[in-house]
């Protein structure tokens, strides 16, 4: 299916009958600017970050995305990729955007305790299957996001990853597509370099196409959230700041400042209010979780208490997070520690009173198998910072200096405490596509080997709209 309107096309000298041929090799559909479904294929999930490239491939499989790349490659269009659109961070423009929503093949291995999933496939769809075979993966907080661009950058499970690590140190093999238009089958000794790279390196490498990693035999866990009372604030950080060192790593946590909107789809304590969203996921039995969580469901006044026996697959119930797209801007930072100074100047910063109008601002814990290397390692970047925190203000285009001032106040504040390095699927679009941001969050050794790596598989730069990586 083609579009053949060229109006709107802004780079790469693209004629209608390059268009035309490129609709003639592949399966999906191929469109350009001007045309409902070229903007429907286009729709992210952040509704301030647009996509504007010269031409889009749906892809339906591996050779589609061989094709795709090839064209770019033979007129010296950069190439950008996009599943679910959960952090765009540039706009593609003038370049040719592969999406993979309609690669969905998912296997489940019971026996081998395995799971292989292709580019389109989001958490949401492989929770019930892993679920069926009793048995857990590695997804993160959002079960509509997609799992190879989370896994790509590291992945950070909010219940298995301080007991297992990052999802990218359980995967096992990757297919890829890299600039030469070559779909390669790359596992630790096939392509060793490339394997360490493409495990927390993001987007930069080229276009994967299926990824395989583990599971593991789980089936229930005890968690959820308990909201309390915005004013409650400093007290909830000062117990949870407190009871953290009495854990073990069957234990994960976070704390979210939210200031909510007044909506009917939030529970009505939680609509328009000012909360505390302390979030819980335990992997013992759920009589040992209520005790260890006793401290603190006493911190404060509790005005909802979602914490309990859940199976596996309920998973988002964690966090919580939104589903439905909209217009946002983000930051974020890892930090070193987090102090009774820290947690203080926390409440100075988002408390009641500060004059904080962002939505959410949350602090994870992090530790435990996060800071453990897997065999032969990866590019993850936040190996060994024991906290995270990410913001975001909600707001249009319009209101974009607004909310990041908000932001720089919260982000900046917390400088004393601050790591150099950061998580890579938490960076801003802003930092993602800044060079100098990038190789920052990433620490000078492992920059410096994704470089090298990135020179030998796209010396050409020609995946460079995703946190980008330059070639060495």
């Amino acid at each position: 299916m083609v579009n053949a309107d060229m109006s709107g096309v802004t780079g790469g000298d693209l004629r209608p009958q390059d268009v035309a041929g490129l609709g003639e090799a592949v399966r999906g559909p191929v469109l350009v600017p001007g045309s409902a479904a070229y903007d429907e294929e286009c729709a992210t999930y952040n509704l301030a970050c647009r996509l504007r490239p010269a031409v889009v491939v749906g892809a339906t499989g591996p050779e589609d995305v061989r094709a795709a790349v090839r064209f770019a490659a033979e007129r010296g269009l950069p190439v950008a990729v996009k599943c679910t659109a959960h952090q765009v961070v540039g706009s593609a423009e003038g370049g040719v955007l592969v999406t993979t929503g309609r690669m969905a093949g998912i296997s489940v291995d019971a026996a081998a305790r395995t799971v292989r999933v292709e580019a389109g496939v989001r958490w949401r769809d492989v929770l019930p299957r892993v679920a069926e075979a009793g048995l857990a993966v590695l997804a993160g907080s959002a079960p509509d996001v997609g799992v190879v661009g989370y896994t790509l950058g590291g992945g950070q499970s909010p219940l298995l990853g301080r007991s297992l690590g990052y999802a990218a140190d359980r995967v096992r093999r990757l297919e890829v597509v890299t600039a030469d238009g070559e779909l390669r089958e790359v596992e630790p000794d096939s392509e060793p370099e490339l394997f360490w790279a493409l495990r927390g390196g993001k987007g930069n490498f080229g276009v994967v196409t299926a990824v395989e990693f583990d599971a593991f035999p789980r089936t229930r866990f005890y968690g959820g959230g308990l909201y309390f009372p915005g004013e409650h604030l400093a007290d909830v950080l000062e117990a949870w700041r407190a009871w953290l060192p009495t854990v073990g790593e069957d234990m994960t946590s976070s704390v979210a400042i939210q200031r909510l909107p007044d909506l009917p789809v939030l529970p009505e304590p939680l609509r328009g209010a000012f909360v505390v969203h302390l979030r819980i996921g335990y992997l013992g039995p759920a009589e040992n979780g209520a005790r260890l969580i006793a401290p603190l469901r006493a911190a404060a006044p509790v005005l909802l208490d979602l914490v309990e026996d859940k199976p596996f697959a309920a998973l988002g119930e964690i966090h919580r997070d939104p589903v439905a797209p909209m217009p946002y801007f983000d930051r974020s930072v890892c930090l070193e520690e987090f102090s009774e100074k820290t947690a203080q100047t926390l409440v100075e910063l988002t408390g009641a009173g500060s004059g904080c109008a962002l939505a959410n601002v949350e602090i994870r814990a992090l530790g435990g198998a996060f800071d453990r290397e897997p065999a032969g390692g990866n590019a993850v970047s936040s190996r060994g910072l024991p906290f995270v925190v990410f913001a975001f203000a909600v707001g249009s285009p319009e209101h974009e200096e607004q909310s990041r001032a908000g932001l720089a106040t919260v982000v900046d504040g917390l400088a004393p405490w601050a790591a150099r390095r950061n998580m890579v699927n938490f960076l801003s679009p802003h930092e993602a596509t800044d060079g100098a941001g990038v190789a920052q969050a990433y620490g000078p050794q492992r920059y410096e080997r994704l470089a090298a790596v990135k020179q030998r598989y796209d010396g050409g730069n020609m995946f460079r709209f995703n946190h980008n990586v330059r070639p060495a």
